[in-house]
């Protein structure tokens, strides 16, 4: 028994493909036989065509999570892309329930919306996982040419590059994936109080609030992550980002921006002239499917490109392959996100008092005892436990190297009493 645990890398696959096939022999029929006793309407037809797309991308998408589960071999990279994996298994089934069960999308669509915020946080993640393998980032940063702010935003005084250009794009998708389930838990109650008025854009129902504050958050976290590719092109070509940031933007602004389409043409009578009914709960439930429908559709074509561009060859490398349940745990372990999640809050809270005291108090921020500094992932691995992290180097070599290199730009604030001192001696 012991033997066979040990050469899973062999099995797995196989009976995982047993498994999945087994499934569509009982689940097919029993579809099939359910909608022709209902008399095969509509939403059976819309069910089976959705579901035969799913059942298309799910095998595609399981395949490449348990390839990079075997060849689990940069665990730093590698459980980042597993769960922007799993996006499309999960907006997948959660489309075909959504078709099944109209009445019941607002709350199953409750776990597609947050997690497409979760997406975005784990990419950004990787790309700072890849960039900042040798713990010099911010450093690299500080010596690049100055990153200036795009339409519509050039207004904005430019963010100085190194850590404070880190920490404005890191924190601006941050906000994302504490707004988006914020924003979701919100509708979820005011559906449940009658008031949150799906597809209606009426100044006394929550919806277009909703679709307001959601579409600005995403509108920021997009906006960072294409400044910080800016700034760190050159460095993320071999890695070939632009296929996979496509991947991740055009799911999540597909599934976004289709959802608003579809309640424009709800709202301006389209889909009611076109379906020929005036009932606001049939057409309600129609814009609902479509939605899923093309959701469903879309996670085959999603699949296919996530198959090539986060593909886990790269990583094949048997001599240093970990244990299947090594990639299983970092799968689901979500402290990471909790922490930073903690850390936005704390930086949200501070950031007035920094603007106030103007940007030179931004530096003396970092030295604070109350605000993580561990910016970059896994920075804190290499500190002492003693001192707060730092993605490169130590407080104490920082501080001998800003006094043996007064005229050197690249440095690391200490705390105000510190600072005090040094400017006194």
């Amino acid at each position: 028994m012991a033997s066979i645990c040990r050469r899973w890398r062999l099995w797995i696959l196989p009976v995982l493909t047993c498994l999945y096939a087994l499934l569509i022999v009982i689940l097919v029929p029993v579809l099939i036989a359910n909608s022709i006793k209902t008399g095969f309407n509509k939403q059976d037809q819309g069910a089976l065509v959705g579901g035969a797309f799913v059942l298309l991308a799910l095998p595609i998408a399981f395949y490449e999570i348990v390839q990079h589960m075997i060849y689990y071999t940069q665990p730093r990279l590698q459980k980042y892309i597993i769960r922007i994996l799993w996006m499309v298994p999960i907006y997948a089934v959660n489309a075909w329930l959504g078709l099944v069960y109209p009445e019941g999308s607002i709350y199953v669509d409750s776990l597609r919306e947050c997690y497409e915020a979760y997406v975005i946080y784990n990419f950004m993640m990787y790309l700072l996982a890849y960039l900042n393998a040798d713990h010099q980032l911010e450093h690299r940063l500080e010596m690049s040419p100055q990153v200036h702010h795009m339409f519509p935003l050039c207004c904005l005084p430019d963010w100085e590059m190194g850590r404070e250009f880190v920490h404005m794009c890191k924190h601006g998708i941050l906000q994302y994936t504490a707004v988006r389930p914020i924003s979701t838990l919100v509708s979820f109650i005011c559906e449940l109080n009658g008031v949150y008025g799906e597809g209606e854009f009426r100044a006394d129902v929550a919806f277009p609030y909703m679709i307001a504050l959601n579409n600005l958050s995403q509108f920021i976290a997009m906006y960072c992550l294409v400044l910080f590719y800016r700034a760190n092109s050159e460095a993320l070509k071999p890695m070939k980002p632009i296929g996979k940031f496509l991947c991740i933007k055009a799911v999540v602004f597909f599934s976004f921006f289709q959802g608003v389409i579809i309640a424009l043409l709800v709202y301006f009578d389209v889909i009611s002239s076109i379906f020929k009914t005036e009932n606001t709960h049939i057409i309600r439930n129609i814009s609902s499917k479509l939605q899923d429908f093309f959701i469903c559709i879309e996670m085959f074509l999603a699949a296919v490109a996530h198959h090539y561009s986060f593909t886990y060859k790269p990583f094949v490398n048997l001599a240093q392959s970990q244990a299947w349940w090594d990639a299983f745990r970092a799968m689901w372990d979500v402290s990471d996100v909790h922490n930073d999640i903690k850390e936005h809050l704390g930086v949200v809270g501070s950031s007035l008092s920094r603007r106030i005291r103007g940007r030179s108090a931004y530096q003396q921020a970092w030295g604070s005892a109350t605000e993580r500094t561990s910016l970059l992932p896994e920075a804190a691995a290499v500190m002492p436990r003693s001192a707060p992290a730092c993605s490169f180097s130590s407080y104490n070599t920082a501080e001998n190297e800003q006094n043996n290199n007064p005229g050197d730009s690249f440095s690391v604030s200490t705390d105000i009493n510190t600072d005090t001192n040094n400017i006194n001696t």
